[in-house]
């Protein structure tokens, strides 16, 4: 699974505002909504699934990496949504560390191993320090979108 293949340039936002766990995510939300990439019908639902998914365990985990996400039964496919912290988000995070990158996505419930899939995508992805490095360093959000899926013709990653 290609991470490109989940979000395009207007689901990445390069300088989130937000500093805190929560906001964070309801700064995510908000712009998935506010883009056009989630129901206005299925806001509020979505984001106490989200609540409820980060009550259990910090969704940070470690190396400045969250993946928030949570099922819904309204959705039937993936919606995702990166956003870039320079500044660090207070994430909670299992290694104590503040948080540069949030890959949030809403899976349909009725797909587990879709969810499954996912989480280990960006997992995978996230765990490339070098990965890091050039998210972090990118100028864009198209930038940033190549970073993902080097292959593309889209704009050459940082460095090349």
């Amino acid at each position: 699974m290609k991470l490109s293949h989940l979000i395009s340039a207007d689901q990445i936002l390069p300088e989130m505002r937000a500093g805190d766990h929560w906001p964070s995510i309801v700064e995510l939300v908000d712009h998935l909504r506010d883009s056009g990439h989630l129901d206005h019908a299925l806001y509020d639902e979505v984001l106490e699934s989200l609540k409820v998914r980060e009550e259990l365990v910090s969704t940070g985990i470690g190396s400045g990496v969250a993946i928030p996400h949570a099922f819904s039964d309204h959705v039937d496919r993936v919606i995702a949504v990166l956003g870039r912290s320079k500044e660090g988000i207070d994430f909670e995070a299992l290694d104590g560390a503040p948080v540069h990158f949030v890959f949030l996505f809403i899976v349909p419930r009725k797909d587990y191993h879709l969810h499954l899939r996912t989480l280990a995508a960006i997992a995978k992805m996230f765990t490339n320090g070098e990965i890091r490095r050039q998210i972090a360093a990118a100028d864009s959000r198209e930038e940033i979108l190549a970073i993902l899926d080097p292959k593309s013709s889209r704009v050459p990653a940082p460095g090349n």
